[in-house]
């Protein structure tokens, strides 16, 4: 750990991206490695030091953006007085934080190549590179001056691989949870403990390493712009967390056939009272269902005292399989702003045993908001078997025989 010249805590990725000399520095990390924060304040810092410049954060969307790096520029904002002086504005319409030097910091996205032509910049960092197109990308660095920042999680080499590691003027940071002295241990240990379950799983989130990540689970999820009026509300999904795991809530839809989901709320430290709170300002009618985990029944009493109509899901043998059957009898429409959701289903993988053979059972991780999709399934939806949707995710093992190379790898 160390401190920044603008006196906030920053870890050794701060120091890797602050003195690098490249022109190219990709951040490939695991889950919770910082990489993402360190590099926003990589960037508060090169906008007090110079007078205007413009620097464009630019992710997949901007739900995804708001969720990440957007929250996190904020969090280093609020928590830096001194940095809260040098800054004359922030416009939350508009994303841009502006500066009394004249520096502006902005938080775009962009449709497509075409798009990415309009304006140009003195730095530039694509976040959760592997959801933005190469097209994109070069648009953008080719209207670049100074500095370009890239972060992902490697789930699968894509065009980062292909295209820019091993080029002359590119530096590769590799990270883990391990650069990250602000993690708890508990945190830790659940990332550690995906080795036990999935040595590819491990080997990209516990250690940043480039996978093959096969054998996900539903690949007939599809991305919309929103619920449509005629849809029919199913019923609200629940899953309990508090410390580690998430309390996940979702609102499931069906329209010709269709599942229409969204995301309310993904969050740890949540009471019973929190989730009352939250299932209000999420504008859940409290006439709605609501499936939850029947293996916490006294947080579903609680919530029922609260006036919540609360059910539990109807576990039983082979529950968990069944109910994923039942959803890939389905077109899963997920709201843009499902973020949390839209991550987990690109996650959700069957285990493995030695030999690389798929089990059936799914990976125990990041399902906090599929485990409420599945009690709805459960609760409300016939077992008979039809016809599964077939689909192709983006992205999806764009380049499976790749072997990565490691350019710089941060030493512990």
């Amino acid at each position: 750990m160390t401190t920044s010249k603008h006196n906030y805590e920053a870890t050794i990725l701060f120091k890797q991206n602050y003195t690098s000399t490249a022109h190219v520095v990709i951040n490939q990390g695991g889950t919770n490695s910082g990489k993402t924060y360190a590099i926003e304040q990589v960037l508060f810092c090169l906008a007090c030091e110079t007078e205007k410049q413009v620097i464009t954060v630019v992710g997949q969307d901007i739900p995804n953006l708001k969720a990440g790096a957007l929250r996190d520029a904020l969090t280093i904002y609020n928590k830096s007085e001194e940095l809260q002086l040098l800054v004359k504005n922030y416009n939350k319409t508009d994303r841009i934080f502006e500066f009394h030097n004249g520096t502006i910091i902005e938080f775009k996205s962009y449709d497509n190549a075409q798009d990415a032509k309009s304006g140009k910049r003195d730095y530039l960092f694509v976040n959760e590179a592997n959801g933005v197109e190469w097209t994109i990308y070069t648009e953008l660095a080719l209207r670049t001056k100074k500095r370009i920042f890239l972060d992902y999680n490697p789930n699968t080499a894509f065009w980062v691989h292909d295209q820019l590691m091993g080029k002359l003027g590119v530096q590769v940071i590799i990270s883990d949870h391990r650069h990250n002295p602000f993690l708890s241990l508990e945190t830790r240990d659940k990332i550690e403990s995906l080795k036990a379950v999935d040595l590819e799983l491990w080997k990209v989130y516990a250690r940043g390493i480039t996978g093959k990540i096969s054998g996900l689970i539903f690949n007939n999820w599809y991305v919309c712009e929103e619920i449509p009026l005629e849809a029919k509300l199913i019923a609200g999904g629940l899953d309990f967390g508090f410390t580690n795991d998430e309390t996940g809530c979702i609102k499931v839809y069906i329209q010709n056939g269709e599942l229409w989901v969204e995301e309310l709320f993904y969050e740890t430290g949540l009471t019973n009272a929190d989730i009352a709170a939250k299932l209000t300002d999420a504008g859940l009618s409290k006439n709605t269902e609501i499936i939850a985990d029947s293996s916490e029944p006294k947080s579903i009493e609680e919530l029922k005292r609260l006036g919540w109509y609360i059910t539990g899901a109807k576990k039983g043998a082979d529950s968990v399989k069944n109910s994923i059957d039942i959803l890939k009898r389905y077109k899963i429409n997920v709201t843009r702003n499902s973020v949390n959701l839209r991550k987990e289903l690109g996650r959700y993988k069957w285990k493995i045993d030695r030999s690389g053979k798929a089990l059936n059972d799914p990976v125990d991780s990041w399902n906090h908001l599929i485990d409420p999709l599945r009690y709805v399934a459960l609760n409300k939806f016939k077992t008979k078997k039809s016809a599964v949707v077939k689909s192709r995710l983006p992205y999806q093992n764009q380049n499976p025989d790749y072997q990565d190379t490691v350019v710089n790898l941060i030493s512990i």
